[in-house]
């Protein structure tokens, strides 16, 4: 069966859905903000107990990681980013969960083949472009700066 250009196009037009992009921008907007407006009552909370503000963040980072693992370890994180989209993704819950769901899922593999094995399937590219992105950046700061 030869189809042109022009028939396929119209083939696969038929067969696709109608993107929502407008209400899942919303969505990914309200969810994401709603994180970091999370994160900014902790670490104004964490000030408010007398905490400097550097350690104010830190521990406001650290609740947020150990909140978006146990979600993930509940299964209430997939829920959340289901409707959140990119909203989840972005914040440092998002890190946090690319890390833990690979850890949880493959942990009937056991501790070295399957959790060291695959802990940083998701997340590894991450941590290898933003070091990689963050070195280069060093370097040409250091030769323009």
């Amino acid at each position: 069966m030869n189809i042109t250009n022009q028939e396929y196009l119209e083939l696969t037009e038929k067969a696709s859905r109608n993107s929502r992009w407008k209400v899942n921008a919303l969505k990914a907007f309200a969810v994401g903000g709603g994180i970091c407006l999370v994160g900014q009552a902790l670490t104004e909370f964490y000030s408010y107990l007398g905490a400097e503000r550097q350690t104010a963040s830190a521990w406001c980072s650290v609740t947020l990681i150990a909140v978006s693992v146990l979600l993930t370890a509940f299964g209430k994180y997939e829920k959340l980013a289901k409707q959140g989209g990119a909203g989840t993704l972005v914040p440092i819950t998002g890190f946090a969960n690319a890390v833990a769901a690979p850890a949880i899922e493959y942990k009937t593999e056991g501790y070295v083949t399957g959790v060291g094995t695959k802990i940083f399937t998701i997340a590894g590219p991450v941590i290898l472009y933003g070091t990689a992105a963050g070195a280069l950046y060093g370097v040409f700061y250091r030769l323009l700066g």
